[in-house]
């Protein structure tokens, strides 16, 4: 049956089909990310969102609007926790969906009816600024982190990975939210014809200025590194199997001529001081592939209480003492947020039993011929400002060792590996994505494919020559500079809206006060 436009706006004046809208058109976004990887539909995306928001009748349905857009986008971003937090993934959704209330009621405030020229110009910096807003607060690790950012989802986009190098992955957000602004311009608004194409060209030149003008890495040689990755092991079996297996593989690098050799999150299930037989095979293999080889342990530590996930290096003679452990954690995968009150979790998904213990700071380890090397642990890879800091302590190469295997069926291990291009462009430097069961990757300097992915069906080593490179990035020396040009923005907003409302408390003029009555009656009829 198709619905007239008519049938539709009366359908949309409902309660419950307005908000099944607003849950759908907020989960469109999820199409644009591996595995889908519809990465031209992004400037779109939001569209339908956005004219949703537009047209609510109130302030407040437009924040609802925005509330459950933002439900639909959390759910669809992290549908693949459904099987391990069941229904906290709904929860987590609906609390983290909230914050994009606001940016709903901005939305209406904005593009409601015919907004002006000034209105609509306005539009194109404050929609996207409050965007922003909403990915900084949701980046923080306890909020589950920078996972599913809108701009993450152009990893395998050229032009949009040199803009990831001037203003990193916020850059791309910001772009991609005014985009989306100026196409329902166009669609909803003919009057606002002039700034929404204006914003357009103003995005299309931004785009080929960076192209032309933005500082390039400089290659600086190259460095062979293997990554070994096991695949599914049986469960009976567990970390004696699949050391047993990343040891054989391990092996068939002898003469390669390798630099380093990375093994996956958890490769290691205990600690290497209470298992010196391992420490000896592990310096064996060091030996007899002549490089050293960054394992890592999940276990509990004999010389400090609690479980760490930790990349530990071990060189010909066994641990050489570079340890970095694990600083940001997985919430509810490895610690539970104030458990005296989530610890509930437990009993309805696979939440922590137990919360692992986080490091203190970030390690650049050398290794090889002076290559200076910068590891970081599962999604840590997601934050943009880790690996810009390590590089700039000096890390030739970032790595960031994982483990998907929870979810690989699912698009998880695919949307993962993609965050090494954004980490990789932005600071000018490769980055190896190396997993226990895939999807293990490698991304040159401008964030470019090296060689070819370990698939999650994959149980295999591979040699990658991985390109190096020095200078600088602009990502690299600014940092997170569009964050706060959307904070002045919104300041600036602020301020207008504070004097605006000033200015109309001014501007009424204050009730006619009572005509006064004397003891001899009214003053303008005496008498009486």
């Amino acid at each position: 049956m198709t619905l007239s436009a008519a049938e539709w706006r009366t359908r949309l004046g409902t309660r419950w089909w307005r908000g099944g809208a607003a849950v759908l058109a907020g989960a469109l976004p999820m199409l644009t990310f591996p595995a889908p990887s519809l990465w031209w539909f992004a400037p779109f995306a939001l569209v339908p969102w956005i004219l949703l928001a537009r047209s609510a009748p109130t302030g407040r349905r437009a924040a609802y609007d925005g509330w459950l857009g933002g439900f639909g986008f959390m759910l669809a971003v992290h549908h693949w926790l459904l099987p391990s937090l069941h229904v906290f993934t709904l929860v987590i959704a609906a609390l983290l969906g909230a914050l994009w209330a606001p940016w709903g009621r901005l939305v209406r405030r904005f593009l409601a009816a015919t907004p002006s020229p000034g209105r609509a110009f306005a539009a194109l910096l404050v929609l996207p600024s409050a965007w922003l807003m909403v990915e900084l607060v949701r980046s923080w690790e306890g909020l589950g982190g920078p996972w599913g950012l809108l701009g993450s989802s152009q990893w395998d986009v050229e032009p949009a990975l040199r803009i990831a190098s001037v203003g990193g992955v916020w850059l791309l957000s910001f772009l991609l939210v005014s985009v989306n602004v100026a196409v329902a311009l166009l669609v909803s608004v003919p009057r606002a014809r002039v700034p929404a194409v204006a914003g357009l060209v103003a995005v299309g030149a931004a785009v080929t200025s960076v192209w032309a003008w933005s500082p390039r890495p400089q290659e600086a040689g190259a460095a062979r590194i293997a990554v070994v990755q096991p695949g599914m092991v049986d469960a009976a079996g567990g970390a004696e199997e699949r050391f047993t297996r990343e040891e054989a593989l391990t092996r068939e690098l002898a003469g390669q001529d390798v630099d380093l050799v990375v093994w996956g999150e958890s490769s290691v299930g205990f600690d290497l001081t209470e298992r010196p037989d391992l420490a000896a095979r592990l310096a064996a293999l060091a030996r007899e592939v002549d490089a050293a080889v960054l394992v890592n342990v999940d276990a509990r530590r004999a010389d400090r209480p609690g479980i760490y996930k930790s990349s530990v290096l071990v060189g010909r003679d066994g641990p050489t003492g570079d340890r970095y452990d694990k600083m940001r954690l997985v919430p509810f995968g490895e610690y539970v947020p104030a458990r005296s009150l989530l610890g509930w979790a437990t009993s309805v998904g696979k939440a922590a039993g137990e919360d692992r213990m986080r490091g203190t700071e970030q390690v650049v380890m050398t290794v090889g011929d002076g290559l200076r090397v910068g590891p970081m642990v599962c999604f840590e890879s997601a934050f943009p400002d880790i690996g810009r800091q390590l590089a700039r302590d000096g890390a030739q190469v970032l790595l960031a060792q994982s483990a998907t295997s929870s979810f690989q069926s699912s698009w998880a291990p695919a949307q993962h590996a993609s965050l090494a291009a954004l980490r990789a462009a932005e600071s000018g430097r490769p980055m190896v994505h190396a997993t226990l069961t895939g999807v293990s990757a490698v991304h040159g300097p401008n964030g470019e494919r090296v060689g070819e992915r370990l698939g999650t069906d994959a149980s295999a080593s591979a040699v990658y020559d991985v390109p190096l490179a020095g200078g600088t990035t602009l990502y690299l020396r600014f940092g997170a500079w569009p964050v706060y040009a959307a904070l002045l923005v919104l300041t600036a907003l602020a301020l207008f809206e504070g004097r605006r409302r000033l200015l109309l408390r001014r501007a009424v003029p204050s009730p006619l006060a009572p005509h006064a009555r004397t003891a001899h009656g009214w003053p303008a009829r005496p008498g009486h």
